[in-house]
């Protein structure tokens, strides 16, 4: 239940609406003039009061307006400003993004991360889905010369992988195509750390090509070991504060890909969707807040996107966008 009775969340939420447009400190006069709240100056100012000595607002300068704290932002976040619907014009142009958003993962992801920075105007992050738990999809090979083919590995997540393979003298194109089906056959499903031995075909050629196929599946790299991570318009940081060695300490983290992924799973699995100044728990960010949401890929948690900006951003405005971007990303992915 709501810590405050009506009245005083009307005038909270007064506040922390005028603040985040003009981002100047918010008298007790404006507050009696807006359109919820229907008392005079003089109880505006006492409940303004009370409202700073519970610790939702604080004065930043004496004989100045209020401005609110994080446990204002919680309280306005959890009970008066919940996500709204995007406007029609962001509404379409999200509709427009994901009905051309095709090829392959990392491009449509980056893309993904600038759409969600220009709906919002503060910097997106977009988590790949984990490589370890995507399973195998579809491996084609395909010859490009008498001793190399180009091997094509689809996952379930949608990465889309190309390495070549060195074939034997003797392989030709028949027995290239008789190693791709019978590659299908076996590790259709299967994860790439779980790659089960694959049976003789009784063919020593098309054998040869199965056994480079796995070895070049094998082979060690960067991709399969961390995560992807995109961010969109950092550059938005530097408009969102006041200080330049804030928006220095933000760029410096957005630059540390194991702290945003770290950031991001930490407050989903805190079951929550946004996270506010000192509630994350990374010292730098601590007048930043973090709206994020996961994406599901067939109907599995594969990745996670979010918003960074300050603790006086839109919430409302990016509640949706994260919303409504992560929902139809996960449909494109699942497309295929």
């Amino acid at each position: 239940m709501p810590e405050l009775d009506e009245r005083k969340a009307a005038i909270l939420r007064a506040v922390v609406e005028e603040y985040i447009e003009t981002a100047q400190p918010v008298g007790s006069g404006h507050v009696a003039r807006a359109q919820q709240i229907s008392v005079s100056s003089a109880t505006v100012r006492n409940d303004m009061a009370v409202l700073e000595a519970e610790g939702y607002l604080r004065q930043p300068h004496t004989s100045a307006g209020r401005v609110p704290t994080d446990k204002g932002y919680r309280f306005f976040v959890d009970h008066v400003g919940g996500p709204t619907n995007l406007g029609s014009a962001q509404a379409q142009e999200v509709r427009a993004f994901f009905a051309r958003a095709h090829g392959e993962l990392e491009h449509v992801l980056h893309k993904t991360s600038q759409l969600l920075s220009h709906l919002t105007d503060y910097a997106a992050v977009v988590v790949g889905p984990p490589h370890e738990v995507a399973t195998i999809r579809s491996l084609q090979l395909v010859g490009l010369a008498p001793r190399v083919a180009l091997a094509v590995l689809v996952m379930s997540n949608g990465v889309v992988e190309k390495f070549t393979v060195e074939l034997a003298d003797d392989t030709g194109d028949e027995r290239v195509a008789a190693a791709s089906g019978h590659l299908n056959a076996t590790l259709v499903g299967r994860t790439l750390a779980d790659l089960p031995p694959i049976p003789a075909t009784g063919d020593q050629a098309t054998d040869r090509t199965v056994a480079a196929a796995l070895h070049a599946l094998r082979a060690p790299g960067p991709d399969h070991e961390a995560d992807h991570v995109f961010v969109g318009g950092a550059s938005r940081m530097a408009a969102a504060f006041d200080a330049v060695e804030t928006v220095r300490e933000v760029l410096g983290i957005l630059e540390e890909q194991l702290v945003v992924v770290s950031l991001l799973r930490d407050v989903l699995d805190r079951g929550l969707s946004v996270a506010i100044g000192t509630e994350h728990g990374i010292e730098q960010l601590a007048e930043c807040s973090v709206v994020v949401a996961p994406y599901e890929i067939e109907g599995e948690r594969a990745g996670s996107i979010g918003v960074l900006g300050p603790t006086r951003m839109n919430y409302p405005q990016a509640l949706a966008a994260v919303a409504v971007v992560s929902r139809r990303l996960g449909h494109r992915l699942s497309e295929g």
